[in-house]
């Protein structure tokens, strides 16, 4: 069963809410990286070719190898081969595009390369391309306090002045609370908090962004979203991949600092915070905060009985052998990490007091989806519940951020025939069918918005450390303990045993995300 628009579909018309842009120039410090090339570049291009940039803009790679601005051109056309949303590459697109990118070879961290960097914007003759400066930080966060040193000692970036200058920086934003404290004291030390632009490329996910439209938008689903109607609420990051040549960086973050601590507390956030006053900044990131901050917080007790964690040893997925994670490159082979996590959380507000909300994630599970459960209240057991039994299920509304976006209504249905049966059906809002035609990558939406100066996808500082406060409680309850028997599982299962006793203490069970076809 599915469900269409009532309107001719757009397809592709995204001219009607075109921002407001003004000429500038984006530096991408720590251009060599894998980032720039996978995701900046192409993203950049993309915006380009739909005719989304400014009107004059330069692109300036910074970075210590040596390299020309024809050399480095040609390598991102190369890359741009591989990683672009749309084959092939519009020859002609990119050599227009091409002219406006430039390369500075430098140390970042010193002086004389700050200054060659000024002169570089100086040549370009435009006061808008030497003023208006998109600082774009693809580079380690241990580097990030450097950097912005020595853009402001060179004049490229002030607190007050003539144009306007920002600063993108990448995740991590730290690794515990007094981390992320501590770089925000450097990032800000030079720059307003206004002028520093967080990146999760989820928020820039367009099913990310469809939740608030899709909740205040729709009065019929809004009534619903409360303690009322609502039995308790699923969010599940699953992924097929292992750690893969990531085991290094695994071991220091884990499950909880890689994915719930940023994507999945965002993703949480934006469920279940009340509505903004308006569509501005810092309404929406205000309530995203005060939605953070109403978690009710968890001691080491609380822990032990609403978070598990869990490690995969060795198994198949998809018919493919994987490793255990003790077995994978670069990990200890008596490692605790986690690879897998699953909690209970409670929000103490007046809209959600008493409903569970589950969450979960983990590496080397059966498929990668992203999904939003809301779960409804069962009908009472007096009608249909007491002749259907167990067929008569509750009714539940399933936001699919990932893949297969779209969203699904289940609900029940009499099979047909002369006996009274019950059955499951699905409607199903599919993103493809509707607005296939344009589908942007998250980074082309964040860059866009960083350079029309609209916050709104991004992390402002009091949320970042409002998630650290929760993530560090939960390591603190796990510190000194080792993993448990019934906290491993097998590459290609959906988790260790004790994620399935965690929702059963309420009487509930994990909904696993399904392939729609």
């Amino acid at each position: 069963m599915s469900i269409s628009n009532l309107s001719e579909p757009s397809h592709g018309d995204i001219s009607a809410d075109r921002k407001n842009l003004t000429p500038c120039s984006i530096v991408i410090f720590g251009a060599s990286g894998d980032l720039t090339a996978r995701k900046l570049i192409p993203a950049l291009y993309h915006l380009f070719k739909e005719k989304q940039m400014p009107s004059d803009f330069r692109v300036i790679g910074f970075a210590r190898r040596e390299k020309t601005d024809d050399s480095w051109r040609t390598e991102l056309r190369a890359a741009l081969n591989d990683f672009s949303r749309t084959k092939p590459v519009d020859d002609k697109v990119w050599a227009d595009f091409a002219k406006n990118i430039f390369y500075c070879q430098g140390d970042l961290t010193e002086t004389p390369a700050c200054e060659k960097l000024e002169t570089l914007l100086t040549s370009f003759g435009s006061a808008p391309l030497r003023e208006n400066l998109l600082f774009y930080l693809a580079i380690s966060p241990s580097q990030f306090g450097e950097v912005v040193e020595q853009v402001h000692r060179t004049g490229l970036l002030n607190k007050e002045g003539a144009g306007w200058q920002r600063i993108v920086v990448e995740k991590p934003f730290g690794h515990d609370l007094a981390s992320a404290q501590a770089l925000n004291r450097e990032l800000t030390r030079y720059a307003h908090e206004q002028q520093v632009f967080r990146i999760d490329h989820y928020l820039g996910k367009e099913t990310v962004q469809n939740i608030l439209m899709f909740r205040f938008s729709n009065s019929i689903f809004e009534r619903l979203w409360n303690r009322e109607a609502v039995d308790h609420v699923q969010i599940t990051v699953s992924e097929k991949i292992g750690v893969g040549g990531r085991g290094g960086y695994y071991e220091e973050a884990g499950a909880l600092r890689d994915m719930v601590q940023n994507h999945m507390l965002q993703v949480l956030s934006l469920i279940a915070m009340e509505p903004p006053v308006s569509l501005e900044a810092e309404s929406v990131r205000d309530e995203k905060v005060k939605l953070l901050k109403s978690i009710r917080p968890l001691s080491r007790d609380d822990v032990a009985k609403q978070v598990v964690r869990g490690q995969y040893f060795a198994g198949a997925v998809s018919g493919e052998p994987r490793p255990g994670y003790r077995q994978e490159t670069k990990v200890n082979p008596a490692s605790n990490v986690e690879t897998f996590a699953a909690m209970k959380l409670f929000i103490d507000n007046w809209r959600w007091s008493g409903v569970p909300f589950y969450l979960r994630t983990g590496k080397n599970l059966p498929m990668s989806a992203s999904e939003v459960r809301i779960q409804f209240r069962p009908t009472p057991n007096v009608l249909f519940a007491a002749k259907c039994g167990g067929s008569l299920g509750a009714n539940a509304l399933t936001l699919r951020l990932q893949p297969n976006e779209g969203i699904s209504l289940r609900f029940n249905g009499k099979v047909p025939g002369t006996t009274l049966g019950a059955r499951p059906v699905r409607m199903h809002f599919s993103y493809d069918s509707e607005f296939g035609a344009y589908t942007p990558e998250a980074y082309e939406r964040l860059l866009l918005e960083a350079i029309a100066g609209d916050a709104t996808l991004f992390i402002r500082r009091d949320e970042v450390e409002t998630a650290w406060q929760i993530a560090d409680s939960i390591r603190a309850g796990w510190e000194g303990k080792s993993l448990t028997n019934r906290e491993f599982y097998a590459a290609g299962t959906w988790g260790p045993i004790a994620a399935d006793d965690l929702l059963a203490q309420l009487g509930h069970e994990w909904h696993e995300p399904q392939v729609i076809k």
